[in-house]
């Protein structure tokens, strides 16, 4: 007969399981270290460790969001059963609507129900409890200023497509297929030409303006680059008219976060560069973001006879002006990212120097350019059967 144990175990299988607890947990035990163990307090309470955290979702805007009006909004008002006050009207570049019969208001950073009241506070000085309708029929475009390391910071006007998203009470919570027709903040990076190579894709702020005068700025921070490596939430919040995006530079650009962050869409698809020297087609070429320099001098046709392997000389100029030359050996089988094949940035120039052979031969036909007037006038005699001039030979 088997008798249970407390555990709710045959007590033969919780002996075998105390019994064997030392082997499994401390390897070859020896008897008498065993039964010390199991007189242990050890033996019969095993602490165990608590999982670390899991890291805390990066700060987010607020999902609804106040539109306030301001110059270039287009709204339509009414007073409910009452002719000759309906008008369209666009918000003037002083942030001031014209109304009839009541004349010129200020909207300018105000709610459309926040509008709705002073407009309604307006047509009570006449009006016995008007019952006022307004409503924003087309907003004006998003004006965003993108810094830093991007390849063409400044500030971008992107249109708005969503009418109607915006409720009386000025939440625009309703989005589409297209994130509610505002631009997100990778549809602002990319229109700023995208991330440059030094860019630091683990820290991108997002700075909004408050509505009220005077308010704090709120700044959320984003690190795209961990999400991309290591997988995770990747926000891309809506931008809104009057917000501002900062690209920081990297501190220590690893190549291994520069590969990942020009295999991203917030780097540029192409780039240009300058391919120089002995090379079939010199110029300008251009090539996918996260080419290595083969694939630069394969674009220009490769290096010719006259070319140099050995010898390729890759020009680097950042923002501040500053100019780098770094002297490669080109190999087209180098590995990407390698000492003799970096990936090019936007902007790099390569120069394919001649090799010694060349140099050699240019050198020499140099030495005998002033001799060729003369060279030619003897051919000259011969060709025609005439003595040569006296002492040439």
């Amino acid at each position: 007969m088997v008798v249970p144990s407390r555990t709710g175990l045959p007590a033969a299988v919780a002996a075998a399981v105390v019994l064997s607890a030392p082997v499994l947990l401390g390897g070859g035990l020896k008897a008498e270290e065993r039964i010390n163990w199991l007189k242990s307090p050890a033996a019969a309470t095993m602490p165990l460790q608590a999982p670390p955290p899991l890291p805390s979702p990066p700060s987010l805007p607020p999902k609804t969001y106040r539109y306030r009006l301001a110059p270039g909004d287009r709204l339509i008002t009414s007073v409910f059963k009452i002719e000759g006050y309906e008008a369209q009207v666009q918000v003037l570049s002083d942030g001031t609507i014209n109304l009839p019969r009541l004349g010129t208001v200020d909207v300018w950073g105000l709610t459309l129900e926040e509008a709705r009241q002073r407009i309604t506070a307006g047509y009570s000085q006449f009006l016995r409890r008007p019952l006022v309708y307004l409503d924003l029929i087309e907003q004006r475009p998003v004006r965003v200023t993108v810094t830093g390391q991007v390849l063409r910071p400044g500030v971008f006007t992107l249109p708005v497509n969503s009418q109607g998203s915006i409720g009386m009470s000025g939440n625009a919570t309703r989005v589409g297929a297209d994130g509610g027709g505002w631009p997100t903040m990778i549809d602002v990076i990319q229109k700023a030409g995208g991330i440059s190579a030094t860019g630091d894709l683990a820290r991108l702020e997002l700075l909004r303006p408050s509505p009220t005068p005077g308010g704090t700025t709120q700044i959320y921070v984003f690190d795209y680059l961990t999400v991309l490596k290591d997988g995770g939430f990747a926000p891309n919040p809506l931008i809104y008219d009057g917000d501002s995006i900062r690209v920081h530079k990297a501190t220590s650009p690893e190549n291994v976060n520069l590969l990942t962050t020009a295999a991203s869409n917030f780097a540029p698809t192409t780039i240009n560069v300058k391919v120089v020297g002995e090379v079939f087609s010199p110029g300008a070429v251009e090539i996918g973001s996260n080419s290595p320099l083969s694939s630069a001098i394969l674009a220009a046709g490769g290096v010719t006879r006259r070319g140099s392997i050995k010898r390729v000389d890759l020009i680097r100029t950042d923002r501040e002006g500053n100019s780098a030359v770094k002297q490669l050996r080109y190999d087209p089988s180098a590995v990407l990212s390698s000492e003799n094949n970096p990936p090019m940035r936007n902007g790099d120039v390569v120069f394919v120097r001649r090799n010694t052979f060349t140099q050699v031969t240019d050198a020499m036909t140099d030495a005998t350019m002033p001799f060729e007037p003369v060279l030619d006038a003897i051919s000259v005699y011969r060709l025609l059967g005439l003595p040569a001039p006296t002492g040439s030979k």
